[in-house]
């Protein structure tokens, strides 16, 4: 929905313990036993799939995020059209460098007739020079292949990659890097105090994360407080349910590698991931 960005982080490494401070480790292949493999993230091609899942069940209300590709209305938040699958706005700049990046790709496509008009919406409300077929030919794009590869691009590029490297780097697991992600998706990064950023450091003057000695699931409870004041103090995000019934039912149950089986609610529609 808004454009982002993030400190780039590492991921934490797993120490073994030694069995005496001056021994050397084993040898793998005399002792038959091998490296425990180091913990997924969300960046791990199954867990990303979750992800996406549990966003759509938010942002469009099913599980199918694949099928919102041709997705495209107008929400009445103030951010013109929302569309695809992470809900670009016409708004907020990130559907315009979607449209852009397209255009690069595939010239002469269904969409780059509307960049003058996107540029001239960015920043409002307005479907000044959209109307009356935009929705129509988005759909259209959206059953070329390279449309969907673009949207991909942009979404990786906007908001999941920048959401886990700052996870990464606060030493936060899946559940914590896919909090920030849907952070991301629905308040931008930007410098006020209910972006991305403005929420961690809300939260930051409550707990620490474990990258600076603090408790995990302390700081992840501290970062989704800060989320739910920030949805608040806009009218179209008041329903926190998305934390309430779903984030912090992961939470709440020690879920911080988001293993499934997973059950959620939002808006008080069931989800299940088996």
């Amino acid at each position: 929905m808004l454009v982002t960005g993030a400190l780039l982080g590492s991921a934490l490494l797993a120490v073994p313990v030694a069995a005496h401070a001056t021994a050397a480790p084993p040898d793998a292949a005399r002792t038959g036993l091998t490296a425990a493999p180091a913990a997924a993230g969300l960046d791990d091609p199954a867990k990303k799939e979750i992800a996406m899942k549990i966003v759509s069940s938010a942002e469009n209300s099913s599980l199918d995020w694949k099928a919102q590709y041709k997705y495209i209305e107008d929400i009445g938040d103030g951010r013109g059209y929302t569309a695809g699958i992470i809900g670009f706005c016409s708004g907020t700049g990130d559907m315009l460098d979607l449209v852009e990046y397209y255009t690069q790709v595939k010239p002469g496509n269904v969409l780059a007739k509307y960049l003058p008009a996107l540029r001239e919406v960015d920043g409002s409300d307005s479907h000044a020079g959209l109307d009356p077929n935009f929705t129509r030919d988005w759909a259209k794009a959206a059953q070329d292949a390279e449309f969907k590869k673009a949207q991909d691009r942009e979404r990786d590029r906007v908001y999941f990659n920048p959401s886990v490297k700052q996870g990464k780097s606060d030493g936060v697991g899946v559940l914590g890097q896919f909090i920030y992600y849907d952070a991301i998706v629905m308040h931008g990064d930007g410098t006020d105090p209910t972006s991305f950023r403005g929420i961690r450091a809300r939260a930051l003057s409550k707990a620490k994360p474990p990258s600076q000695g603090g408790n995990e699931t302390a700081w992840l409870n501290a970062f989704l407080d800060a989320r739910v004041w920030a949805m608040k103090q806009e009218e179209t995000h008041s329903d926190t349910s998305r934390v309430d019934t779903a984030q912090r039912v992961f939470l709440r149950k020690g879920n911080l590698n988001l293993n499934t089986p997973l059950d959620w609610k939002v808006y008080g529609d069931s989800f299940h991931i088996g």
